[in-house]
């Protein structure tokens, strides 16, 4: 097997075309291509510039998961943490978490920072959303967003052979008019939802009162996340409340 290291987007965009296999951290496919035989040529992003950004509202795709640091959002550190063990989080990287993974541990961090992708196809590389990416799976070059006002991520511990564990993630936007929209995304099982609520200006100091945060689990219930197990539920409202009690400017 040819692995292929483009340092440009026009290179990766030749290797594409003449049939080179994406491989992210090769975590995931390693074992199967043992098993099924290796492609001819593959193609890893990792001298790629674009691919290795990582700041305030930017995480490229070939960024290990043991580099994302407090350069970037709480959520999306938080995420990282939790995937594997060390070892695989000293591989594994952003896109083949997304893309490749059926776990998807960074998507829900993802989800509620409303991030945009960066996408490479043979013509060149474009934005797109979110569902895009899940549904095509293309060559995720990296993904950008508006930092949030405060986030948080909780990954429940998991069984051996068990179902996956529930995770939880929320992030509180500044909304450009004074309010701010609370983003909630929660992976149960294999699935995965999201929703988000408007919520009222903070009170009393920038914190906002029990009253206000009840107002706010009452709207997240209306969504598509109230029909969430009770158990999902409880986690995700205790993350809610503990998020709007963080002091918050105006």
């Amino acid at each position: 097997m040819l692995l292929r290291l483009p340092t440009s987007v026009s290179e990766a965009q030749e290797c594409l075309a003449e049939g080179a296999v994406p491989i992210g951290g090769a975590t995931l496919v390693w074992a199967t291509w043992q098993r099924d035989g290796f492609p001819e040529q593959a193609m890893s992003l990792r001298d790629l510039p674009e691919a290795n950004v990582m700041g305030p509202g930017a995480l490229g795709a070939a960024v290990v998961l043991d580099r994302i640091d407090d350069r970037t959002s709480e959520v999306l550190r938080g995420a990282a943490g939790t995937v594997g063990t060390g070892a695989v989080r000293r591989t594994a990287t952003v896109g083949g978490n997304i893309v490749g993974s059926t776990l998807r541990c960074l998507l829900p961090a993802a989800l509620v920072l409303d991030a945009r992708a960066t996408v490479l196809e043979s013509d060149g590389a474009r934005e797109t959303d979110l569902a895009e990416v899940l549904a095509k799976r293309p060559v995720l070059l990296g993904l950008h967003w508006r930092e949030p006002v405060a986030s948080a991520y909780r990954k429940l511990p998991g069984e051996a052979g068990g179902p996956p564990p529930l995770v939880v993630a929320t992030a509180l936007h500044a909304d450009g008019s004074g309010h701010h929209r609370l983003r909630a995304a929660v992976r149960d099982g294999y699935d995965v939802l999201s929703d988000s609520v408007l919520c009222e200006s903070a009170t009393d100091g920038g914190t906002r009162t029990g009253a206000e945060t009840a107002q706010v689990l009452d709207t997240l219930r209306s969504t598509a996340l109230g029909g969430l197990p009770a158990a999902a539920w409880k986690v995700l409202g205790r993350q809610v409340t503990e998020l709007l009690s963080r002091p918050v400017g105006h």
